[in-house]
Formats: C-alpha cells, structure tokens, sequence
C-alpha cells in the first residue's frame, strides 16, 4: 500500500486511487514478467498449462472422430488394396490414436503444480509425431498402386488429418509441427520422381495446403493465447472484486459493530451527564434568582446566569446527540396520532416569537383552510417545526423576515414550508449542512455558534414518517426548507354514522 502523506492526513483524504490503480498494474506486470522467465515458451506458467490443457481435452473429444474417420477411409481403401494390406494400417493408427488418448488422459488426472509442463510438452509432441506417422503409413500402402483417383484419394485423406491435427493441436505449435511433418515428408516421398501432370498438380497442391495448415495454425495458437488471457484477466477482476466485496463487508460490520458500540455509551452516558446537569441548572437557577438572598458581589449574579445559559445548552447539546443517536440506529419509536399540522405550526411560532422580536424579525404564516388531521407523532412533529423555525431565526440577521407555510401538496399530501432572509448556503455546501455536525461557511460567519444537528434530526424525523425533505438556497438570497407529509398520512373526514329510525308512536 502506498504511503499517506502528511498533506492528505491534513486533508482527511486517504491515498490516491491513482496510485492505487498504478501500484496494482505494476504488482500485476512483476508478477508476469516473473513468470515469463520460468516459462519456455515466453508466457506465464499458467497460460503454458491451460494451452496443455485445451490440448487434451481437444485431443480426447476428438478421438472418436478420428477413429470413425481412420475405420472409413480404411474400408474405402479396400477398392485399391487388398484387405491384408489394410488391416495392418488402421491397426497403427488405432494404437497411436490409443496412446495419445491414455496420454492426456494421465495428464488430465495429475495436479496442476505437480505437473513438469516442458516434459509433457516434449510427450505431447511426440505423441503428436507418432500419431502422423501411422496415418503416413497408408502412402506406403497405396506405393505400388497405380489406379485411377488412387493418389488424389490418399492426398486428400492426410490433408483432412492435417486438418484435423491442426485444429486439435493449434494450442500447442511444437505438437502441429511434429504430426505434420511425418505426413509432409511422406507426400514429398510419394510424389518423388513422378513427372505426370496429375502428379505434379496434387503434389503442389499438398505443399500449398501444408503451408496454409502451418499459417493457420499459428494464428489458431495466437487466438488461444489471447482467450486464456481474456479469461485470466476476467478472473483476476473478479477476485479482486470478490475481495472488494468481503472488505467492504468487513468495513460495514466494523461500522455497524462503532455504531453500535456508540449508541450503548450514549445511552449509558446520558444518565450520568444528565444527573449532573440537573444539579448545575437547579443550583444555578438558584442563585441567579437569588432566592435565599442577594448576592454580596453583583459579578456572581451574572456568572450563575452564565452558567445556567451554558447547562441548558449543553443538554439542549445532549437530547439532540441522543435523537440523532437513536435515528441513526432505528431505535427512535413513533408515537402516532392524529394530530393538525396547522395547530403545531401555530404553537411553534408563539413559542419562539419572543425571541424574533428580540433581533427584529417578523414571522408571517401561510395557512391553508380546511386541512384535515395527519396521522404523525406529535413529538417528533413539533420538534421538526422548531428546529427548522429556530435555524431560521438564528440565521435570519435582526430586521429579517421569517415565512411559514402549511398547505396541500401535488399528491394530496401536506407540506410545511419556512423560508428565510438569511446569508443562504453556496449550492456545493448543502450536502455538508445535511451531515452531522456540519455547517455552512457563510452561516458560520454570520450566525450564532449550533452544534449542527438540527437538519439531520429533522430529516431523520420525516424519514421515519416516509415524508420528504428539500433545502433550497442561495448565497444572500435565503433559504427555503420544505419537509412533506405523504397522502397516506392524511385523515380524510368520514361521513356521519345514519341514525336509527324512531317508530311513530
């Protein structure tokens, strides 16, 4: 792995993908070269034993085929040559076609690392040389015969097995050059001395098709080589996606093992912090009232109000920890009930509007009429509405004006809309306002200190209530926060049970 600079730990960036990717190409073409050079044929280890490979395998499907075409080919041979001279021929090519298969067989059965890949090689092309040697054989056959169509039926028999050798035995080059050269010696031999232009014409022709056999051979053996590489390189990709995967299933279990770990101590901790808190914000309450007497110096009046500011911030700091905490982990419980979103809205904006009329602000709601009774949790309701009025009004500068609208949306569900007069957010930084703790550099400039958890908590919120949320804003224009409720949350007015019919006295 490569090494993370002090300017990237500063940054609270990890390395580079690119020198990941970089180091991983490099590892990759060491690894290739190294194999290389312990391989004789200039590949890696593994290419040489999946061409040995597809050798075999090729070689044992083929050898029924070529055991049809040997008994054929000897019982049209019967029209030129006795019965006798036949026989002895499909008998060698029998055994040869016998022994290469036992060979691969064997080799099919050992384990790759035990397998010394140049010696079976070397068997491989011998067995191959062996193999072309017993179909050679029927030119000694056909040597005295002088029929008509006997020298084009014995040329064309060993080029369809030069054929077939060279599409069974492309992948290894050695082994086609070893079963072609015994059939290319003997036509060379048959066709000696003979001076007759059919002679001469197929001679020519079975050199060129020898030549064509040896081309196409080599680009058989260069497709194959390509293919096991494809293949290699797909199963590299996924290993390294397999392994991926497990550490991004072991990074999730870690994740899930913190996030667990952080909601106990939360859970623990917040009776230990809250008991001491209540001590401070009781005895602090105390003395700033001054309720068993005044104060000797007028400083410490103030100091305890100072004190009593700061307990409340810090379990105000606390609780939203706490919400936040339980969100997070899917332990927050609804509560529901149906409830008026106007009716909390209202409530809401009573309960802060001393504090705007404290910095100068103005607070104007937008209420539909008529809206039915939503089916939510009261609480966390209400505190979605607070949240989103105190961000407003914290940001707000004093003069400022503060917008609430509760209405109907497209679908049918109700929505709460507040919109400010504040710095706004720079469009690239609304992300970081969602995250815990996190806050806009203009609002940090402008606004009073927060802890930042005020979006999160409201977006959790309405999540668990399978609403919506959207925060839309602009630097010095404002910001609009809009949080739904969807249609199935919406209490539509049942109609009036009919009453009995009274009987006429």
């Amino acid at each position: 792995m490569p090494e993370v600079t002090a300017e990237q730990v500063q940054r609270g960036r990890g390395p580079d993908p690119r020198a990941l990717a970089r180091r991983k190409h490099v590892s990759r073409e060491v690894k290739s070269i190294r194999e290389r050079l312990t391989s004789s044929t200039g590949l890696e280890r593994a290419f040489d034993y999946e061409l040995l490979r597809v050798f075999a395998e090729y070689r044992i499907s083929g050898s029924v085929g070529t055991l049809v075409l040997a008994v054929g080919i000897a019982a049209a041979s019967c029209f030129w040559v006795p019965v006798y001279q036949a026989v002895p021929w499909i008998g060698a090519v029998l055994l040869a076609t016998t022994v290469m298969l036992l060979m691969c067989r064997r080799f099919l059965a050992q384990p790759a690392g035990d397998l010394a890949i140049r010696r079976w090689r070397r068997m491989f092309a011998l067995g191959e040389c062996l193999h072309g040697s017993s179909w050679a054989l029927i030119l000694v056959v056909f040597a005295q015969v002088d029929a008509p169509g006997a020298n084009i039926f014995v040329t064309t028999t060993l080029l369809i097995v030069s054929a077939l050798t060279v599409m069974v035995a492309a992948s290894i080059p050695v082994a086609v050059y070893a079963g072609l050269a015994p059939i290319t010696f003997g036509t060379a031999a048959f066709f000696w001395g003979r001076t007759e232009i059919d002679s001469l014409t197929t001679a020519v022709m079975a050199g060129s098709a020898q030549l064509f056999f040896v081309f196409l051979a080599h680009r058989l053996h260069v497709s194959s080589v390509s293919t096991i590489a494809f293949r290699a390189e797909k199963d590299a990709l996924i290993a390294e996606l397999e392994t991926a995967n497990a550490n991004s299933d072991e990074a999730r279990r870690k994740a899930e093992e913190a996030n667990l770990a952080k909601s106990r101590f939360l859970a623990t901790m917040s009776h230990e912090l809250r008991t001491p808190l209540n001590a401070i914000l009781g005895f602090s309450e105390v003395m700033k009232n001054e309720v068993f007497g005044g104060h000797a110096n007028a400083a410490y009046k103030e100091y305890s109000a100072d004190i009593h500011g700061s307990g409340q911030h810090l379990l105000e700091l606390i609780n939203e920890i706490l919400d936040l905490s339980r969100i997070e982990a899917g332990k927050y419980e609804l509560n529901e009930e149906a409830i008026s979103l106007a009716g909390i809205v209202d409530d809401c904006r009573h309960m802060l509007k001393l504090r705007a009329k404290t910095k100068g602000q103005s607070i104007r709601e937008a209420v539909e009429p008529d809206l039915p009774r939503v089916w939510a949790d009261e609480r966390a309701i209400r505190q979605v509405v607070l949240n989103l009025l105190s961000n407003a009004i914290k940001f707000t500068p004093p003069g400022g004006e503060i917008t609430v609208k509760v209405g109907w949306t497209v679908n049918g569900g109700q929505y709460v809309s507040v919109t400010d007069t504040g710095p706004g957010i720079p469009e690239e930084e609304i992300p970081i306002v969602l995250q815990s703790f996190g806050r806009g550099s203009l609002a940090i400039k402008t606004a009073e200190q927060g802890s930042g958890l005020g979006l999160p908590i409201v977006k959790g919120l309405i999540d668990l209530h399978g609403g919506g949320f959207n925060l839309k804003s602009k630097p010095r224009a404002g910001t609009e926060v809009t949080v739904t409720l969807p249609p199935v949350r919406v209490m539509d007015t049942l109609a009036a049970l009919p009453q009995p019919a009274t009987r006429a006295a």
